[in-house]
């Protein structure tokens, strides 16, 4: 079976944006969850941007900017479970998703050095 990271990537961003749904935004909320909104969908569109690059060092490029987005999502994953503590158990599953996507990410550009 073919291991489809583009719809992985895509439906992570789509989680986050399903589960912001959910809260009321507030002044001590809104830039999380915009920046949240962001960076979790950047994951993905770099993702897809980095499989059509027009080189290796493209290719590396891309997924860096990429794993960039995963460390950045999960730092707003942590404040936004410290402003919204009622939906903390939702946002580790969230956490747990985009440090796992941190581990593959980190291991394909270890795998390709340019």
């Amino acid at each position: 079976m073919k291991y489809d990271l583009e719809e992985r990537t895509a439906k992570f961003a789509e989680n986050v944006i399903g589960l912001l749904r959910t809260i009321k935004i507030t002044p001590l909320n809104s830039r999380i969850v915009d920046q949240l909104v962001g960076s979790s969908g950047s994951i993905g569109a770099n993702y897809n941007e980095a499989n059509e690059g027009e080189s290796k060092k493209d290719f590396y490029h891309k997924l860096s900017i990429s794993k960039k987005e995963i460390k950045e999502t999960l730092h707003w994953l942590r404040l936004l479970s410290t402003a919204e503590p009622d939906i903390a158990d939702k946002l580790k599953i969230l956490w747990s998703e985009a440090h796992e996507l941190l581990l593959i990410f980190s291991k394909i550009l270890s795998n390709s050095k340019v």
